[in-house]
């Protein structure tokens, strides 16, 4: 199941392509309402960036289909919600990190850090972030917790990403000092 969702694009230029991928049998299977997903869609939207929503079951091969489409259809940014826990259909890592090209592991545990802010159990999420061919890849967990959580971390990030991964210069990032001047 596929389905595009425009909102902000109307604010996001080309370059400024994702994709969500819901991970989830019973979202996939229609028994159950996507939350998190759309909620990623959003926030990404208002973070001007134009993003696709694809639903996939647990499982490894559907997965990975889905991260190496959106990739190879040019989104720049992926961020997949759901399967990061200890059930043992939970797989979005074991399908994720091996079309990494790099793994960038301070996102994953950022996003762990704030997420257990608000409930312990947050550090029990798998999820990986890493690279791959010019894209930022991210797993969030499949809460609209997480994705509340996690989606600002991404945005926070994610344009010094694109450009390094493009060739650009290491320009500091603004301190919290730099900021406020």
């Amino acid at each position: 199941m596929s389905a595009t969702h425009g909102h902000g694009a109307e604010r996001a230029d080309a370059g400024r392509r994702a994709a969500v991928i819901t991970v989830s049998d019973r979202a996939a299977a229609g028994t159950r309402v996507d939350e998190s997903g759309p909620l990623a869609v959003a926030l990404l939207g208002d973070a001007g960036w134009h993003a696709d929503l694809r639903v996939v079951p647990d499982e490894l091969d559907a997965i990975a289909r889905g991260i190496r489409a959106a990739v190879a259809g040019g989104a720049r940014l992926v961020v997949t919600t759901g399967g990061t826990g200890l059930a043992p259909r939970d797989v979005t890592p074991e399908a994720t990190a091996p079309l990494l090209d790099r793994l960038l592991p301070g996102i994953a545990e950022e996003i762990r850090r704030v997420g257990s802010a608000g409930i312990r159990t947050a550090v029990l999420s798998r999820g990986v972030a890493g690279v791959r061919d010019g894209a930022l890849i991210v797993n969030l967990a499949g809460s609209p917790g997480a994705v509340r959580d996690g989606v600002p971390i991404v945005v926070g990030v994610v344009d010094h990403v694109v450009q390094q991964l493009g060739g650009g210069d290491h320009s500091p990032a603004k301190s919290r000092e730099d900021a406020r001047s």
